[in-house]
């Protein structure tokens, strides 16, 4: 299991990469392995608004569906429109399959580092 010491991660298992006022946002290598083989991906539309702890996409695995959380506020800048052909790439490499990249931040999550977030997930396990 990896656990990148430059992103930022939530309790519902989501990473953030915060650079300037543009938030990068996916889900954690811990959320693929659980959630099995990906075979659909659905992102919101460029402009749409996120709000923190609200889903924005979801994610369609072999076992269930699945909301993705959103861990800012803000205006939806970039999709990863490679995922909506590709929703393996989160499987392969949950932390460079990148979700949606959000400008305008004006709210966040309480964030874990990465040494907090493999603490949390090794709770959780028990």
């Amino acid at each position: 299991m990896e656990f990148r010491t430059d992103l930022s991660y939530t309790k519902s298992h989501e990473w953030v990469k915060l650079e300037g006022d543009v938030a990068t946002i996916g889900i954690t290598d811990y959320a693929q392995d659980a959630l099995g083989d990906l075979v659909f991906v659905n992102l919101p539309e460029e402009g749409d608004t996120v709000e923190v702890e609200t889903a924005f996409a979801d994610v369609e695995s072999v076992k269930a569906v699945s909301d993705i959380y959103s861990p800012v506020s803000g205006t939806v800048c970039e999709i990863n429109e490679e995922l909506l052909d590709a929703p393996e790439l989160i499987n392969e490499s949950a932390y460079d399959a990148w979700f949606i990249k959000v400008e305008d931040v004006t709210d966040q999550a309480e964030f874990m580092t990465a040494e907090e977030y493999e603490a949390f997930v090794e709770s959780e396990a028990e």
